[in-house]
């Protein structure tokens, strides 16, 4: 009986470390943003070729979709793009959208 205890703690914990890693990092993100700063103002909410994004997660729905600002909009807005916006889905990295987002929230 502790065996398995023992292994089901190693596997609890080894699960909580591996979600970890896939958190982003926003100083690489904003590494990310600079291809995205060419459309989008990143320190006004001031439309450029796109909107501004200061404030993008504080804001009670996104510009273009109309949808709630939530990591998941976001990342589907970065993957599919729309309304002159080009689809970055094959473009970037799972861990460079990652990293975008977590920089989109420091914003």
């Amino acid at each position: 009986m502790r065996r398995i205890q023992v292994i089901v703690c190693a596997a609890a914990l080894a699960a909580g470390s591996s979600s970890a890693f896939a958190a982003g990092s926003a100083s690489k993100g904003k590494e990310v943003f600079d291809q995205c700063s060419v459309c989008h103002n990143a320190d006004s909410d001031e439309k450029k070729i796109g909107p501004g994004l200061k404030g993008l997660f504080k804001k009670g729905k996104l510009e273009s979709t109309g949808k709630a600002p939530t990591e998941a909009s976001v990342r589907g807005k970065i993957d599919e793009g729309g309304n002159g916006m080009p689809a970055y889905k094959d473009i970037l990295s799972d861990q460079e959208k990652m990293d975008l987002i977590a920089y989109l929230k420091t914003l």
